[in-house]
Parts: structure tokens; sequence; C-alpha cells
């Protein structure tokens, strides 16, 4: 088998992999944001709502994600920062980025919306905007570091405040800092591809791992079938 075969089959195993790892995730998050669907409508709780709509921004995100890892296998670009606008467009980008970052802004403000002004959620918009246009025109990769670094240290410490207000165990929390967490990985992963090389897999089997603990648990306290 040629060389050039063989580096053909191991894209398409790659790709085929992501495919179905981004299926998974997409799948998961609507059955949560579905699934949680009529306990919102009986409650009309804020907290299930921006619960709801992290998970709807997970499925978005993780669309985009799929899609910016098809271009960069199909045509064998090493990195995001190489793509050209004109054979891909940067507005691409940009909504992964965006919907990646709201989807944990709106996760952690589920946990603390007692705490900030609905009014005031435009901060997150904004804040989740302009982090979008540093990461992209910055074109470097300590800066998509930094930046990654820092919304994982606001998210675990949000969760590990709310976490010791409840004065109770509670697994949520933990799934929250592991998702957050796990969430920071992927990122990277498409903004610096050969970061978590031959980590690759175990990223994605543990990501997966923890969007199927919180679909069980949102399906078992729903009742939904």
């Amino acid at each position: 088998m040629s060389p050039g075969m063989m580096k053909s089959i191991a894209m398409q195993q790659a790709l085929n992999l992501d495919i179905l790892y981004s299926f998974i995730i997409i799948l998961c998050s609507l059955m949560i944001y579905f699934g949680t669907k009529e306990l919102y409508d009986l409650s009309s709780h804020r907290g299930i709502k921006y619960f709801r709509l992290a998970f709807l921004f997970f499925a978005i995100a993780y669309f985009f994600r799929s899609f910016i890892k098809f271009i960069l296998i199909y045509f064998n670009i090493p990195e995001i920062m190489q793509l050209s606008p004109k054979a891909f467009g940067t507005l691409t980008i940009m909504a992964f980025m965006y919907f990646s970052i709201m989807a944990i802004f709106y996760l952690l403000y589920s946990v603390i919306w007692k705490k900030i002004n609905s009014n005031k959620i435009y901060i997150f918009h904004i804040t989740a905007i302009l982090m979008t246009f540093v990461s992209i025109f910055s074109h470097s990769q300590l800066i998509y570091l930094l930046i990654n670094l820092l919304i994982l240290i606001i998210a675990i410490t949000t969760v590990l405040i709310a976490h010791k207000k409840k004065r109770k165990q509670n697994y949520t929390y933990l799934a929250y800092i592991l998702l957050s967490f796990f969430w920071a990985l992927n990122i990277l992963d498409i903004l610096i591809p050969d970061f978590f090389r031959n980590t690759q897999l175990i990223i994605y089997l543990v990501s997966s791992g923890i969007f199927f603990i919180i679909l069980y648990r949102v399906l078992r306290n729903t009742g939904a079938n």
C-alpha cells in the first residue's frame, strides 16, 4: 500500500471518528434541550431556561465544529490559522467560537442566575463576541490558550462557589466542571490540532461520557422516555 493511500485512509478514519463524535454530542444536547421543555413550560424556572439554552448552543457549536474538522481534514490543513477566508469563510469559525463560549456562559448562568439580573445577560454575549474576535484575528496560539484558560478558571470557580453554597453533595456540579474542562480541550483540538493528537480518542470518549451522564440525569429527573 502506497504512503499516499495510507494517508488517505488515515484521514478518512479521522473524519469518520469526528463525525461520529459530533453526532453523539449534538444528539445528546438536543435530547437534553427538548427533554427539559415540558419541565420549563410548567415551572418557568430561569435556571432551567439557561440550562436548556446551554445545550442548544452546544449542539449548534458542535455542528460548526464538525464542519470545520471536515474542511481541515479534507484539504489536509494542519491548523485553523492556515484556513483561507475565501475558501472557507471566517464567519463559520467565528460562529463556532461564539456558540461554544456562550454554551459555557449559559451553563454557568443556570447555577448563578439568582445573583445576576437577567437584563444583564447581554454582557455574556458581548464578552463572547469580544473573545471570538480576539481569538480569530490575533492568529496567536498563546492567545487561544490564555482565553480558554481564563474561561475554564471562571467556569470552575463559579461552579465550585455555587456548589459550596448548596451545602450538600451534588454530582451535577462535578459534571459541570468536567464538561467545562473537556469543552476547553475540544476548543484547543480545533484551534491547535497537533496539541492533543495522541490523546484525541480519549478526549472524545470522556466528553461523550459526560454528555451521556447529564442526559441520563435529565431523563431520569424529568421522567422522559
